[in-house]
């Protein structure tokens, strides 16, 4: 699998990064198989994060065995320097190593979680003891929804963050202020040096009434020609490191095929999977 610069850390990541999401649910016999997918792809990058459900315990097994093959990125919800501090803690200790390579803010969604994380006394406070400490080596931030791209640049002009992680899709790409805000979020980053890792390439509209058929909280695009283009629109983005595999083990095969099949999509299909838009829906709402 091809790699690439994960910004300013040096690291050359895997074009898929493992989405620990997908042992939300998961008991550890099914996640040891899943992640036996990940070792023998090659994959180098972990994210995950307390909120992932069982993730940090299914995970946290594997980890002293193969710490030193993965750049381990973990998160935080909490807002406060103190809950912070407690959560980064406790997700070391389930992991069972004891450094991250990068510790994120996460779920940073709006504006005014931005203040509340940045401001005094708030949650980035506690990550840049846990660098001084040694906790951890890099800085990021990451986010969902319509605001995510508009929220990041105002958040790189508050702090020097060493990496984002934000939705790319075509289905975005179509709205005209989405794409204006992710152009330029990624002009940005390729400007300061900013990893870039990308969430919901394969996002093919909300649930709704439908039954759910896989562990992604949206409906994903399963038919192999389809998920292919989506992995490549992404990786298509200039700037863009890589992809976090989706919250279904069951996808990540297919994933992780997609990733090794990668070869950039020319612009005039991009422009045209960006025009079929209308034949599916933001997951945002």
């Amino acid at each position: 699998m091809q790699t690439r610069r994960f910004g300013r850390t040096g690291h050359m990541s895997t074009l898929a990064i493992f989405g620990a999401a997908a042992f939300y649910t998961i008991d550890q016999a099914n996640a040891d198989k899943a992640f036996e997918q990940v070792l023998a792809a090659g994959i180098n990058h972990i994210d995950v994060a307390p909120s992932y459900g069982d993730a940090e315990e299914r995970l946290g097994p594997w980890m002293p065995q193969v710490r030193d093959r993965f750049f381990l990125g973990c998160k935080t919800t909490e807002r406060t320097k103190e809950g912070a501090a407690a959560e980064l803690r406790r997700s070391l200790s389930r992991l069972q190593v004891d450094r991250f390579d990068l510790y994120q803010l996460h779920a940073v969604n709006t504006m005014d979680e931005l203040d509340k994380a940045t401001g005094p006394g708030g949650a980035l406070e506690a990550v840049l003891d846990a660098r001084r400490e040694g906790l951890t080596r890099y800085i990021g931030i990451t986010g969902h929804g319509h605001e995510a791209p508009a929220v990041f640049l105002e958040a790189l002009r508050r702090f020097d963050f060493d990496s984002v992680l934000f939705p790319i899709n075509f289905v975005l790409y179509a709205m005209p202020d989405y794409r204006r805000d992710a152009e330029e979020l990624l002009r940005q980053c390729r400007s300061r040096d900013v990893g870039v890792m990308v969430i919901k390439s394969i996002a093919r509209r909300p649930w709704a009434d439908r039954p759910q058929t896989h562990t992604t909280w949206y409906d994903p695009i399963t038919g192999p020609e389809m998920l292919q283009k989506g992995v490549s629109f992404a990786l298509s983005q200039e700037g863009v490191t890589g992809i976090c595999t989706a919250g279904d083990v069951s996808l990540l095969p297919a994933l992780i095929q997609a990733a090794e099949n990668f070869t950039p999509m020319p612009p005039a299909d991009q422009q045209r999977l960006i025009a079929s838009a209308n034949e599916y829906a933001t997951i945002f709402g």
